[in-house]
């Protein structure tokens, strides 16, 4: 049998301020954000990080993407002089990159201590775990700016505007624990417990069938908009494609034989 193709055929063979660590064998790849000591995410890197999650998002043996960081801290934010030399018009767009997590067609977890600000926090993942050490801020409003890259529009929808007006027009900084209390955060662990709990957590979504997941993450991020008759529809239409699968099929059977199902993704 032939060698399965690259991870990433059209990427270069370095990254800027992060690494990229495919782990076939457990179905899983981390990306890594490593700019120590404060992990800061330049506009190269914002463009990087979109063509990797795009990548990953094709690779059949990668199941599930994990973004976390080295050191003590996410990311403390953007490159401050980076916004100053670009144009206008190249920063209106950066929500296209960050949102690139919400788009892979494949789950992405969050994992996160210390700071994590700006596009650090804007990152679109679909679940985040945070250590009690964690503290999540937008503070673009001391540079005499707002988030850009879809962080203010995410976070009212996430916990509401008196809330989001909160955190973004005060610049506050929200720690770990509340973070989960306010719906922000999935999962708050010991700082300790962070890689334990994020393993576990990818084992879980392991063990869902790949098809019914990529379903349900394109669904829910289709309806965000939607009002309740079209979210409806559009489930409807989803539920009846996967009626149609052979991962439906084998989970029925298996649940009838009492045994554990095998789930091909198709």
């Amino acid at each position: 049998m032939s060698d399965p193709p690259p991870l990433v055929p059209m990427l270069p063979e370095s990254f800027d301020g992060f690494r990229l660590e495919p782990d076939p064998e457990r179905q899983r790849a981390d990306v890594i954000l490593d700019r120590q000591p404060l992990n800061i995410v330049t506009m190269a890197q914002r463009e990087q990080l979109r063509a990797v999650f795009e990548a990953l998002a094709a690779d059949a043996r990668i199941r599930v993407v994990v973004l976390r960081a080295a050191g003590e801290h996410f990311s403390s934010g953007g490159e401050i002089a980076g916004f100053l030399e670009a144009s206008p018009e190249h920063v209106s767009r950066l929500a296209w990159n960050i949102a690139a997590p919400a788009r892979c067609r494949k789950p992405v977890i969050a994992a996160s201590r210390g700071y994590c600000f700006g596009v650090g926090f804007e990152l679109a993942c679909d679940f985040r775990i945070v250590s009690e050490t964690c503290l999540y801020s937008l503070p673009e409003q001391r540079l005499g700016q707002i988030p850009g890259s879809g962080g203010a529009a995410r976070l009212q929808k996430m916990i509401g505007v008196p809330r989001a007006k909160d955190i973004v027009m005060r610049s506050r900084r929200i720690p770990g624990r509340q973070a989960c209390e306010w719906g922000i955060a999935t999962e708050c662990v010991a700082d300790a417990e962070l890689e334990a709990a994020t393993d576990r957590f990818v084992e879980e979504l392991r063990g869902f069938p790949p098809l019914a997941q990529r379903t349900a993450k394109k669904l829910l991020n289709d309806i965000e908009d939607a009002n309740l008759s079209l979210a409806i529809e559009l489930e409807g239409q989803a539920y009846g494609r996967l009626r149609c699968s052979d991962d439906f099929r084998e989970g029925v059977e298996a649940f009838h034989q009492k045994r554990q199902p095998t789930f091909t993704g198709r």
